[in-house]
Order: C-alpha cells, then sequence, then structure tokens
C-alpha cells in the first residue's frame, strides 16, 4: 500500500469514520475514497489533496530515490 493511502485509511480510522462518512464530510464520492484507500495510482491529485486536507496536511512533490 502507498504512503498516503495508509495514512489516509489509518487517520480516518482514529478518527472514528466510516469511510461512507469521511466521503461525506469531505465533499469527495465513497468510491474516490475507496480508490484512495486501496492505493489506485489513477487518482486525482486535487482529490487526493482534497482528503488529506481533512488531516490538517497536503501532498507535494517530493524527490524519488533511485532504485
Amino acid at each position: 500500500m502507498n504512503p498516503i493511502a495508509e495514512y489516509v485509511k489509518k487517520n480516518r480510522k482514529e478518527a472514528g469514520l466510516t469511510q461512507e462518512e469521511f466521503a461525506m464530510r469531505s465533499g469527495l464520492g465513497l468510491r474516490f475514497v475507496r480508490d484512495l484507500e486501496q492505493g489506485k495510482e489513477t487518482v486525482r491529485m486535487d482529490k487526493v489533496n482534497v482528503a488529506l486536507k481533512m488531516f490538517g496536511m497536503e501532498a507535494g512533490p517530493v524527490r524519488k530515490d533511485k532504485e
């Protein structure tokens, strides 16, 4: 699982929210929340940032280490 997916899922659960409740409170669709938490690679970054904003966070460019 990718770090953003893990972060959102962990923090959503710690906040005591179901996926449905999180989707409603954030204004995101339930399908998007499910895809995000499953680590789907094609999710829209603008929506990822809406989800992260619920926890006072934002995604940004990060240098990827050479593999």
